[in-house]
């Protein structure tokens, strides 16, 4: 498989689920803005929507949109329990939490990564509009479960990681939301999370030896 990723960005969740399913996956950075690979192709030709993540399948099809990249992956190795099984309602449960994440979490921090300069009360606005999908998080975590789910990692906790982790490079402190705050810290140490922390630059190799 090959995975077109942009450091940082959405993607990331697929990048840390390929990880977690140890099966073997190239990767390809991507520049959205220029619409070229690293590999030196047009990105455009290859996801239309021009944003990542997009992957290449073995047998050469192409997924794009996270919440299907990420059950497509999780469904190549059952036996990780990354996703329930399809049919079920927890199944259904898992799909719910990705289309929260892609729908109404991950969309509110857009404005922070426009590059447009936000005043004061654009920005409150916009921190506001951060707040109120993150108490939802908060109050699913409000159980003291270790994991969105439950007991087990998932890959909406992949998703739901990487877009709460946003918020260190946005300057919107999780504190308000301890629960949070704790989750991101408990997803970011896994060793799957750091591993592809690593290899997208975000963490500096020495600082997790």
């Amino acid at each position: 498989m090959k995975l077109h990723y942009k450091p940082g960005a959405c993607s990331m969740a697929a990048h840390i689920t390929l990880n977690e399913i140890g099966a073997p996956f190239d990767l390809d950075k991507t520049d959205t803005e220029a619409g070229k690979t690293e590999s030196g192709g047009e990105f455009r030709a290859i996801s239309p929507n021009g944003y990542v993540p997009a992957l290449v399948t073995p047998g050469g099809d192409i997924i794009t949109e996270n919440p299907a990249v990420l059950q497509f992956l999780a469904d190549q190795a059952p036996d990780t329990g990354l996703a329930p099984m399809n049919g079920t309602l927890e199944r259904t449960r898992l799909q719910e939490v990705l289309n929260f994440v892609s729908s109404e979490l991950h969309k509110t921090f857009a404005p922070f990564f426009s590059g447009a300069d936000l005043d004061l009360d654009t920005r409150a606005k916009y921190e506001a509009n951060v707040a109120r999908r993150v108490d939802h998080i908060e109050s699913s975590l409000s159980d003291d479960r270790p994991y969105l789910l439950g007991e087990a990692f998932s890959v909406a906790d992949a998703y739901a990681f990487v877009v709460l982790n946003w918020t260190n490079f946005v300057g919107i402190d999780l504190a308000p939301w301890p629960k949070t705050q704790a989750y991101v810290t408990r997803v970011a140490a896994r060793p799957t999370v750091v591993k592809t922390m690593v290899t997208e630059g975000l963490v500096a190799e020495e600082q997790v030896a």
